[in-house]
């Protein structure tokens, strides 16, 4: 697969440029976003990993009538043994991204713990997210809105809820969305493909919800059969 012609240029230094109101930013933002996360965090991505991105998928006209309203570009970090990405180590990592970012604009709630297995998973039956880059075709919540994450679960086929990707989105690629979410000019995100056990021992009843108020990012928890106003849930399809 080809990479984009103008990938050399965009990685090289500078400050990306000032993002306005659109809400999916184009791909080449997206990855100077994750360049930039890479750098910093001592992740290791490497140059040729950028070089093969490649062309991102077009959306078609089904996919619009189905409310998809963008590409965003993904990374799958680590191994879950069986030759795909880790899904927990994806997420986690993005989120500690914003912690050190943005230290005392960050709230975690007591109930998440990426590092217990029993207390945080990918939900069963879940695809298997890629290792390294990979676009995927989103839907930011606004079609689910008014359903709960169970209910919405079993309309999954073609598509999927989103999991490590929510957090990337939110942390690493469209940092803007604090500013939408505080503002109401979109909602927040419970990941409907992440499962969490607020207690540990596997009670997996809830889900992670993204949130921003004031400009300060959250991250907490809420029940899979319960509708939370202001809440949606994206996703996305490979």
């Amino acid at each position: 697969m080809t990479s984009f012609p103008w990938i050399k240029n965009l990685l090289s230094a500078g400050k990306p440029r000032r993002v306005k109101e659109k809400a999916i930013l184009p791909v080449e933002e997206q990855i100077r976003a994750w360049y930039i996360a890479s750098r910093k965090m001592a992740w290791d991505i490497r140059k040729e990993e950028f070089h093969r991105i490649g062309t991102p998928p077009s959306l078609t006209e089904d996919d619009l009538a189905q409310g998809f309203s963008g590409i965003s570009l993904f990374y799958g970090f680590g191994d879950d043994g069986s030759g795909h990405a880790d899904p927990v180590l994806s997420g986690k990592r993005a989120w500690h991204y914003a912690c050190k970012r943005k230290k005392g604009r960050v709230w975690q709630s007591p109930y998440i713990d990426f590092d217990k297995p029993d207390a945080f998973r990918l939900r069963p039956g879940a695809p298997p997210r890629p290792k390294g880059f990979y676009f995927a075709k989103i839907q930011t919540g606004e079609r689910f809105q008014t359903i709960t994450v169970s209910k919405v679960r079993r309309l999954f086929d073609s598509i999927t809820g989103w999991g490590p990707e929510g957090f990337q989105f939110f942390c690493i690629t469209h940092t803007h969305f604090t500013d939408l979410m505080s503002e109401r000019k979109t909602p927040f995100m419970a990941l409907a493909d992440y499962d969490v056990a607020p207690y540990g021992f596997n009670d997996f009843f809830d889900v992670p919800q993204l949130f921003s108020s004031n400009r300060i990012r959250g991250l907490g928890i809420g029940n899979v059969d319960r509708n939370y106003p202001g809440f949606g849930i994206p996703v996305l399809r490979f």
